[in-house]
């Protein structure tokens, strides 16, 4: 079958498709200023493997792969941010220029993909033209796109969004001489090539064969000149699907399913599934009705769904996402854009919404499934249009309208984003129930005050205060009002008892386990915080979590060296030498400094129960051998 050719003959569609990138880039510059948020933070502000001062190829290897959470995955994106600090520092502006310089480009290459796509489905090439520039704009200029231009370390997000488009415009060329019965090794190459820099982006880039696959079943259907190459791809793909099926069932689900609720959360895999549904229809009316209300970008609020009815929007939800995918497989080959629209979507979500121990819910997250949303509506758009016959010029009308209150709605939102009191002030609008949203609020004060007594902390304190009322199981809040307070000289002590009564009752996730490391750091730094209270938080959280060999060494230092009752030490010191390897390097610093100053009974205790660790691992390795 002869398909009409993709190449690009006339210099105004490229102008034209660079203008709407740099039109829709601008939307986001009121943006620029701001701050580092969230996970900013750990990944950049923290990292010192980015803060690099001369451009050497240790010191940029040594960053590429600084991403701790991955192991040293996503070194493209990395090495990305080292740049950005070489030239500039920590300037958030530095980083979220680099980030609209991406979005540009990849709204570029969203154009390339939507022309050569839209001709594929039979339209002419002018239509695919203009249709192009119009989707792709539309992509670029949504508000939901903020979070992922504006939050600086989604750029690894825009990066795998960026190549996974240039891979499947690559695929198309490939199969377009495929059809043709010409040679595709070129167009094969760059798939390759563009894959692999996505996993170098994140690991999202592993869902291509999903979206080719969604591309074959819906526009390209399998076809081939040669009969052998169109056996081999319908065999492929099969043989694909089958295989990753078999390996989500016996590999990812084993490996991260818990029955219970997984470490640091307040859910299971089972809940999270559950909870999954109302994400994705959540992400779907915030695509449909993009008001800046309704994207609070903080969702630790979000309430889990314990069953099928619990709440009971979470019936419901599920039924919509099934009732579109029945819809998309009926409609594949009638209406092809929509089933394509539909299937990249929720293959977009198919990671972040499955078992993987994630945060439930993040706006970023729709980066590359906006595409299909996209497509999907169009489809239905211009189906109505021709049903109805609709002239030209209202269509055109109400396009440009659309793109005028995209375009609005993302300045404002981006307005927000380009100052902390502003984005603190519409995140706790958006999200009142949010601890997240409270903090940050408070987090602009307390900034501003550099932790010195005066109006601004004061002002912090009473925004912690008002949170914590707000929210009565958060035990995150009164802790800062106790850290704020403690500077101030006005803690109390029913301030210490509500704290330790929302602490006794909290969820032991990462951010109530890490109140106790902040206390103690706090503490050390000469903040005259209550020894008891501190004692009694860390006796409250080893008995309801369990520490590492680092936090039991930590808090045991603390309380021997900070607090009037020593002796509770060397439980710490003793579930240190259980939770580590005999080689510890911590734990042999320890003994041999209790040797040194004392008590020695304490360093016998530790040497001895380091041996019985030591014969305990050697026991066990010799019943693996055997």
């Amino acid at each position: 079958m002869q398909v009409a050719s993709f190449d690009v003959r006339s210099r105004w569609f490229l102008v034209v498709g660079i203008v709407c990138a740099l039109v829709a880039s601008a939307c986001f510059y009121p943006g620029l200023g701001g701050q580092f948020i969230f996970d900013d933070v750990a990944n950049i502000v923290k990292n010192d493997a980015l803060h690099i001062q001369k451009l050497t190829l240790e010191n940029l290897l040594y960053a590429a792969y600084s991403f701790r959470p991955g192991h040293g995955s996503r070194a493209l994106s990395m090495l990305s941010f080292a740049l950005d600090y070489w030239r500039g520092g920590l300037d958030p502006r530095v980083f979220k220029a680099t980030n609209l310089l991406i979005h540009a480009f990849t709204t570029v290459a969203l154009v390339a993909f939507f022309r050569r796509l839209l001709i594929f489905a039979r339209w002419t090439p002018r239509q695919a033209a203009w249709a192009a520039l119009v989707l792709a704009l539309l992509w670029a200029v949504h508000p939901l796109q903020v979070s992922s231009v504006l939050y600086v370390v989604q750029r690894m997000q825009a990066l795998v969004t960026l190549f996974l488009v240039l891979a499947l415009w690559a695929y198309m060329g490939m199969r377009q001489a495929q059809m043709e019965g010409a040679r595709s090794s070129r167009y094969a190459c760059l798939v390759v090539l563009f894959w692999v820099l996505g996993f170098a982006g994140k690991e999202d880039a592993v869902l291509l064969p999903a979206y080719t696959l969604a591309l074959e079943l819906t526009v390209l259907g399998f076809r081939a000149a040669r009969p052998g190459t169109e056996k081999l791809l319908r065999r492929g793909y099969l043989f694909m699907t089958l295989a990753g099926g078999l390996a989500y069932l016996l590999v990812v689900v084993p490996h991260f399913w818990s029955w219970g609720s997984y470490p640091g959360r307040d859910f299971s895999s089972y809940e999270r599934l559950l909870t999954q549904g109302r994400v994705l229809v959540t992400y779907l009316g915030q695509i449909l009705l993009p008001l800046p209300r309704l994207m609070p970008f903080y969702y630790d609020n979000l309430a889990v769904s314990r069953g099928l009815m619990s709440p009971l929007t979470t019936l419901p939800a599920w039924g919509l996402i099934i009732g579109l995918l029945v819809l998309a497989w009926r409609w594949r080959a009638r209406h092809p854009l929509f089933a394509l629209g539909v299937m990249l979507f929720f293959f977009g979500h198919f990671m972040t919404s499955n078992v993987i121990n994630l945060e439930l819910a993040f706006e970023h997250r729709n980066h590359f499934p906006l595409i299909g949303v996209v497509l999907a509506l169009a489809d239905l758009a211009v189906t109505g249009w021709r049903r109805f016959a609709l002239p030209r010029l209202p269509a055109g009308i109400l396009l440009g309208g659309l793109v005028l209150m995209l375009g609005g709605l993302t300045v404002w939102r981006a307005h927000s984003w380009g100052d902390p009191l502003r984005f603190a002030s519409s995140v706790l609008r958006a999200a009142p129930d949010s601890e997240r949203a409270w903090i940050v609020m408070s987090s602009v004060f307390v900034d501003r005050s550099a932790f010195k007594p005066g109006a601004d902390l004061d002002r912090a304190i009473v925004i912690t205060s008002e949170g914590a009322r707000v929210l009565p199981n958060s035990a995150l809040l009164p802790s800062n009002a106790l850290i704020y307070k403690s500077i101030n000289g006005t803690v109390a002590s029913q301030d210490w008892d509500l704290f330790l009564s929302r602490m006794r009752h909290a969820t032991m996730n990462a951010q109530n386990k890490g109140i106790v490391w902040t206390f103690i750091r706090n503490a050390n730094r000469g903040i005259p915080m209550d020894e008891r209270g501190v004692l009694q938080t860390i006796e409250i959280a080893s008995g309801r979590t369990a520490f590492t060999a680092d936090q039991n060494l930590q808090a045991g230092a603390f309380i021997y060296n900070k607090t009037r009752e020593p002796g509770k030490a060397l439980s710490y010191f003793h579930a240190a030498v259980r939770a580590s390897p005999p080689d510890d390097p911590g734990v042999i610093k320890l003994i041999a400094q209790l040797h040194e100053l004392g008590p020695q009974d304490w360093a016998q205790q530790l040497e001895r129960a380091r041996q019985d660790q030591a014969r305990i691992v050697s026991a066990n390795a010799r019943a693996i051998t055997n």
